[in-house]
C-alpha cells in the first residue's frame, strides 16, 4: 500500500444500518471475495483472474485519484456482520460532474438484505445535494437481475434496452438503461409486477407455486417453448437456449417497468418449471385491461395445471388489490381446443374472430379467435 494516504477525505454517509465510508487497505481481502465472485465475473468487466496487485492499483489510480482529482465520488459499502462487527460489503461509486454513471458491487455474503439499494440511495443523494451532478445514469447487461431490481427500487426512470450499449472483454453487450434525475424520489416509480406468489392445487390435488422466473428455469422453459406442440400453435417463441434466456430477461424488464406480470408454474415439491403464464398489455391505450397468454411444458399436459393457473392469475389480475383490471382478454388459434377449453372454463366468452391472423409453426395461417372476461 505504499503511495496511498489514509484516511481519505470522504464524507461518511450512513442510513443506520448501512454505512458509506472510505476504503481502507484492511478492506482488500474482502475487495478480492467480491471481484472473485462468479457473479460478479460474469456481470461486470473486473479483471479475472483478480489478485493483491489489481486491487492495490484499484485503491491507489482509481478511488485515492478520483477523490483528489474531483472527478468521481467512490465509497466503501460498510454494515455490520452477524458477529456485530462492521464488514465491507461492497462498493458504490459515482463517476463524472454533472451528468453521471453509478457502479457499485456487492460482497457475496451481504446479498439478499436490501444493502446495495440503501447504498445507491445514500450516494445518489450526497452526489445531488452536494452540487456534484444533476443526473446519474445506470447501465447493466440484460439480464443482470439483481441490478435491475436495484435501479427498480431506487426509482431510476428505466429507459430501454439498447443494443450494442456496452464493451467489456473484448466484446459488444447489450445493455438496460436508466436515469435519475435531480429531484425524484428514490423510491420504485411504479410496482414490480408479477412479485405476487400465489400456491394453488389442481383438481387432482396437486400443489403448484406461480413465482417469478429465474435462471435456473431456463432449461425446462426452452423445452416448453421447442416442443412441437408449442412450436406449431405459438410460431414466435424462443427457438434455442439463448434465445429463452433473453425471454425470460426481458420479462424482468417488463415487470420493472409495469408493462407484464409473468410467472413460472412450478410443482411445489420439485419446483420444476411446468410453464409459464402472464398478463401481458398493462400500460396500453386503455390501462384498465390485460391480456392472458401461457405455455405449458410437455410433461405437464392434462393434468389440469393450466386451469389452475389460469383461475389463480385471472383472480389476482381482476382483484383490486392485484393487479387492479377490469377487463381481460386472450386469443387463440382456431382449432387449439385444449387451449380454448382451459379459457372458458375460466370464464372467458368469446368476443371476435380475425380470419387467417395466427401463424402456425407448418407456415400456414389460421383464424385467430378472441374472448374477454370482464369484473
Amino acid at each position: 500500500m505504499d503511495g496511498l494516504t489514509w484516511p481519505l477525505c470522504v464524507p461518511v454517509l450512513t442510513d443506520g444500518v448501512v454505512t458509506l465510508r472510505a476504503h481502507a487497505p484492511t478492506d482488500v481481502s474482502a475487495m478480492l471475495e467480491t471481484a472473485s465472485d462468479p457473479e460478479m465475473v460474469r456481470w461486470t468487466a473486473v479483471p479475472s483472474p483478480y489478485g493483491p496487485n489489481e486491487a492495490t492499483r484499484f485503491l491507489g489510480d482509481v478511488v485515492q485519484a478520483g477523490w483528489d482529482a474531483g472527478t468521481h465520488l467512490m465509497w466503501a459499502i460498510e454494515v455490520t456482520g452477524d458477529d456485530g462487527h462492521p464488514r465491507f460489503a461492497g462498493d458504490v461509486v459515482i463517476r463524472g460532474r454533472g451528468v453521471s454513471t453509478i457502479g457499485f458491487s456487492l460482497h457475496p455474503g451481504a446479498r439478499g438484505r436490501g444493502v446495495m439499494t440503501a447504498a445507491v440511495r445514500l450516494a445518489v443523494m450526497e452526489a445531488f445535494s452536494s452540487g456534484f451532478t444533476e443526473a446519474v445514469h445506470w447501465q447493466a447487461h440484460v439480464g443482470n437481475l439483481a441490478s435491475l431490481r436495484v435501479a427498480h427500487a431506487c426509482g431510476f426512470r428505466l429507459i430501454a434496452e439498447v443494443p450494442g450499449l456496452l464493451f467489456e472483454r473484448g466484446r459488444l453487450i447489450d445493455g438496460w438503461h436508466g436515469v435519475v434525475l435531480f429531484g425524484d424520489a428514490l423510491y420504485p416509480r411504479q410496482p414490480w409486477r408479477g412479485d405476487a406468489v400465489l400456491t394453488i392445487r389442481t383438481r387432482s390435488g396437486r400443489e403448484l407455486v406461480l413465482r417469478a422466473a429465474s435462471d435456473h428455469d431456463v432449461p425446462r422453459l426452452n423445452d416448453t417453448f421447442t416442443d412441437p406442440v408449442t412450436r406449431h400453435w405459438l410460431a414466435d417463441q424462443p427457438r434455442d437456449l439463448p434465445a429463452t434466456r433473453t425471454t425470460v430477461a426481458r420479462w424482468w424488464w417488463r415487470a420493472a417497468t409495469g408493462q407484464q406480470a409473468t410467472w413460472v408454474v412450478a410443482d411445489a415439491l420439485t419446483d420444476d418449471a411446468l410453464g409459464e403464464i402472464c398478463v401481458m398489455d398493462l400500460l396500453g391505450l386503455d390501462t384498465t385491461t390485460g391480456e392472458i397468454g401461457y405455455a405449458v411444458h410437455p410433461d405437464a399436459r392434462g393434468q389440469g395445471v393450466v386451469s389452475a393457473a389460469l383461475t389463480a392469475v385471472v383472480e389476482h389480475a381482476l382483484d383490486p388489490g392485484g393487479l387492479d383490471r377490469r377487463r381481460l382478454t386472450a386469443a387463440a388459434a382456431a382449432g387449439n381446443d385444449a387451449s380454448l377449453a382451459a379459457l372458458r372454463a375460466a370464464g372467458f366468452t368469446p368476443s371476435g374472430r380475425q380470419t387467417a391472423a395466427e401463424p402456425l409453426g407448418d407456415g400456414t395461417y389460421a383464424d385467430l379467435l378472441e374472448l374477454e372476461l370482464l369484473r
